[in-house]
């Protein structure tokens, strides 16, 4: 019997190097299939001297398989998709069909169909074929052990995967072009494959996965040629990603990438045409491998003739006139030619809510409207421009939807959302949706997305979708430590997505009910010395109609005096304040809605049971503070609350007392001159013990009658910006002030809200109202007012602070599970008694650097090392070095 018909793809032995089995292209492969489907169509042979008539149909009488293979027989005939009692053609596309069909099962190796025998119209074929091998082992060389499950993850090289040529290709070129990227030019991968003989009839092969990454071939000089008009060194500045060697340099590296470097390419040619030199271009450019294994760069361009700008003329605008449109242009005749410029005017892409004439129309509706400057004459230099428009018909929401929400409920979304079913289209109104949504807090800010569904340019009509990804929005807090002479002991509770209504729904609690928007936090913090327990609730919108919150805090301390002989807490003697808090923020629409105008009225009960300590001039009394505060801010950051990139942060408060002293009848002068002439008793050396005891006792009677009722105001400002000075990072200006002051001087500043400036700014042991305020490189609240004419370091606290700050922030990662950045910074500020003293320009500065990461169920963490470059307080030596712990707050 001779052989009919032998389709066959032929593979080299897995054994075999890499460097023969990539000898094998998949071209050359296709072109051997393809010429065996030829010789199927045209080839004849005779069977046992009977001739085959190519015209004539056969019926298959029978299939065999024949081969190395682990599937039955009848698994591989299914495969084919050939039948016994089939009608086909020899040759005939059917068995070709058969063919492509078992190639594509990505299976088998080797595959060969045959005709045995023909019996007047009979047929009998037989398949053969062999299994193309499984991965048994992987051993991976070159690579640091932590990184090969990335290497089998990417390329997919898990025991039991089919080894194909292509498989083998690809993994070689993935991991060239991996570690070239990372500037590892003259990486070599080499792939061996050794076949497993053992006694399983399984067709299996070990791969040897050997890398070579060699040496990181770094950028020793970039030199321009041809240019006249622009240095070198702008050039080189415009390349934002190649770079030359230079050790002072830290975020960008001197490595090449080829990808990143052709982009940079096409910077040089835009940098011309910033000048002015439209026709600038790159005529060649090389690269040369140094001695010292770096490389250096030529690059050839030609500059062309520098042209201005002529008539910029639009046409097509009805929407907006020629002037309006000019005014957003912002360009005049004669004008150097800048094209990357007038694109930036006419569509910036880098900047979602930018000034220029595409969201001036998409902000009015126009969706679907196209812009296009065309040049229409280049005479004498002179370009001549005409900004097409083609405005379309205003496009409306259709329906507006949000998916991806999981525990949040829909209602806590939608009143959120600046996009509603029927409303003009509005790109600004798109971007402040993602941002709101951002805001909550509920959310990955990173990965909100605003998707357009069935734009319908006829009929005038959008679908938006907003898809979110819930993120872990609960926070606990449970942590133990000395300090202060003993254990302390936290727990924090905090659910920022609390259902209320549910609480008493079992069902609900998963572990607790959430979904509502609504804040809950539960704070427990003792020791020997103190016990703190505080409540805390807000809802963002009072009846669910208007963006109205409302909040409410109850706390209570209580602090025990340290007995100095026995080293232990005297609980006969105790400090406590009990406070209740309630408040309103109401967001506002002018000037515009990123205002919040918020009231709160709070009551604190100050208890002194023979706790005297220095810090109040009585040890048995009380103090009372009923206290309005109103502020209003303004936010409009962006995106991410964790990590802005754009937008400003600005507040100001007032909180003051009732003016008590104008309508009790107290002679605060009378008690002033009392007390002034009681403290004189105290510091004259004169003084008999007696006469001083009774004057000291004397001064706490007074105190105690002048701070019954508490009587301040206290005005507090800070403001911050963000812009994103390069990809991702961030510069971060701040300034604070604050100022606490006092109706009635004969009365004085009260010893409770002062300014306790320096250090990591965490409200240690806040008791009585303090503001702690962050100044790094300085120890906790060491920055006092001092008093160099007496050399006195007032410990109690200051009425008036400023700060200033500068910070510079990049990511690590942005993702939802860990969000990571570092960051350096300069600061400044100081604290004084009374504005006589205050000297806004007379501050302590520092600088360090230090990182910050954020995990949804810890909230914020973070560690600062600062330097501080001037004396603290009644010293003359600079401070120096100083490391913060940063827990649960944000700078």
């Amino acid at each position: 019997m001779k052989l009919l018909l032998n389709i066959k793809k032929e593979r080299d032995d897995l054994g075999k190097q890499v460097s023969n089995l990539t000898n094998i292209s998949p071209y050359k492969t296709f072109i051997k299939f393809c010429f065996a489907i030829l010789l199927m169509t045209v080839s004849c042979f005779n069977i046992q001297a009977q001739s085959l008539n190519t015209n004539k149909k056969y019926t298959i009488g029978g299939i065999s398989v024949l081969g190395n293979s682990s599937f039955g027989e009848q698994t591989i005939i299914n495969f084919s998709g050939l039948k016994k009692d089939q009608e086909i053609n020899i040759p005939g596309e059917e068995i070709g069909n058969a063919i492509k069909k078992l190639w594509g099962t990505k299976l088998f190796n080797n595959i060969e169909v045959y005709v045995t025998n023909i019996e007047n119209n009979i047929a009998y074929l037989q398949i053969r074929l062999e299994d193309l091998p499984q991965l048994n082992e992987l051993k991976v060389n070159g690579v640091k052990k932590g990184k090969i499950e990335g290497i089998v993850e990417d390329n997919k090289l898990k025991k039991g995967t089919k080894v194909t040529e292509n498989l083998i290709t690809n993994t070689k070129n993935f991991l060239t072009r991996k570690y070239k990227k990372e500037g590892f030019l003259n990486t070599k991968v080499h792939i061996n494959t050794i076949e497993v003989k053992d006694s399983l009839k399984t067709a299996r092969v070990n791969m040897v996965l050997n890398i070579d990454k060699g040496e990181k071939v770094k950028i020793k000089d970039i030199v321009f040629n041809g240019n006249e008009m622009i240095s070198d060194k702008k050039l080189r500045k415009a390349m934002k990603s190649t770079k030359k060697i230079n050790r002072l340099r830290i975020l960008k590296r001197s490595k090449f990438v080829d990808s990143a470097y052709q982009a940079d390419l096409s910077s040089v040619v835009d940098k011309f045409k910033e000048h002015g030199y439209r026709d600038a271009r790159i005529v060649s450019d090389s690269i040369i491998y140094n001695n010292d294994k770096t490389i250096s760069i030529n690059i050839n361009v030609t500059e062309g003739d520098l042209y201005t700008f002529g008539d910029i003329k639009f046409i097509g605008n009805t929407v907006y006139t020629d002037k309006q449109l000019n005014n957003i242009l912002r360009i005049k005749k004669g004008d150097t030619y800048n094209g990357v410029l007038l694109q930036e005017r006419i569509a910036d892409n880098s900047k979602p809510d930018a000034n220029d004439i595409t969201n001036a129309y998409q902000n009015n509706g126009y969706l679907f409207s196209t812009i296009r400057q065309v040049e229409v004459s280049a005479d004498n230099n002179v370009i001549d421009m005409e900004i097409r428009i083609t405005e379309g018909k205003p496009a409306y929401f259709n329906s507006v939807s949000v998916v991806g929400n999981e525990r949040t409920n829909d209602h806590v979304i939608y009143r959120e959302l600046k996009t509603r079913p029927g409303q003009l289209y509005s790109k600004a109104e798109v971007v402040r949706t993602v941002r709101e949504l951002g805001q909550l807090g509920f959310f990955d800010a990173q990965e909100i997305s605003p998707n357009f569904n069935n734009p319908n340019p006829v009929e005038g009509t959008i679908d938006m979708e907003y898809s979110v990804k819930e993120t872990g929005s609960s926070q606990i807090e449970l942590q133990g430590g000395y300090g202060g002479g003993g254990f302390i002991g936290t727990l924090g509770l905090s659910f920022n997505n609390f259902s209320m209504k549910n609480i008493f729904n079992k069902e609900a609690y998963k572990p607790v009910p959430m979904g509502d928007g609504q804040r809950l936090a539960l704070r427990l913090q003792a020791s020997r010395f103190f016990q703190t327990y505080s409540f805390q609730f807000s809802e963002p919108w009072l009846g669910g109609k208007k963006p109205v919150q409302f909040s409410t805090s109850i706390s209570h301390t209580k602090q025990f005096l340290f007995d100095f002989i026995n080293r232990r807490a005297d609980r006969s003697r105790s400090f406590n304040i009990t406070g209740i808090t309630f408040g309103l923020a109401k967001r506002l629409s002018v000037p515009d809605n990123y205002f919040t105008l918020s009231n709160a009225i709070g009551y604190q009960r100050y208890d002194l049971n023979n706790y005297n300590t220095g810090l109040f001039t009585f040890g048995d009394g009380y103090s009372n503070n009923l206290s309005y505060t109103i502020g209003l801010t303004r936010n409009n950051t962006r995106f991410d609350p964790i990590f802005p990139t754009g937008g400003s942060n600005f507040s100001i408060t007032a909180k003051f007392s009732f003016p008590y002293s104008t309508v009790n009848g107290v002679d605060y002068t009378a008690l002033r001159e009392e007390r002034d002439l009681n403290e004189s008793i105290t510091q004259n050396v004169n003084s008999t013990p007696s006469q001083v005891q009774n004057a000291r006792d004397r001064i706490s009677e007074i105190d105690q009658e002048r701070f019954k009722w508490l009587e301040f105001y206290k005005i507090n400002f800070k403001g911050d910006w963000y812009n994103e000075i390069a990809k991702n990072l961030v510069l971060r200006p701040l300034v604070e002030f604050g100022f606490l002051g006092a109706y009635n001087n004969d009365r004085g500043a009260i010893p409770f809200e002062r300014f306790f400036v320096g250090g990591d700014g965490l409200g240690q042991f806040s008791l009585d109202g303090r503001e702690a305020i962050q100044l790094r490189g300085y120890p906790n609240q060491s920055l006092a007012p001092y008093d160099k004419s007496t050399g006195q370091v007032f410990n109690d606290g200051a009425t008036i602070y400023n700060k200033f700050s500068l910070e510079l922030r990049y990511p690590v990662t942005l993702k939802a599970s860990a969000k990571i950045y570092g960051l350096a910074f300069l600061e400044a500020g100081n604290s004084w008694n009374s504005f006589k003293d205050y000297n806004p320009f007379n501050v302590n500065r520092s600088a360090g650097m230090g990182v910050r990461i954020f995990m949804p169920a810890f909230g914020l963490l973070g560690i600062d090392f600062g330097h501080g470059f001037d004396p603290l307080p009644g010293t003359t030596e600079k401070h120096g070095w100083e490391t913060h712990f940063i827990i649960g707050q944000q700078f």
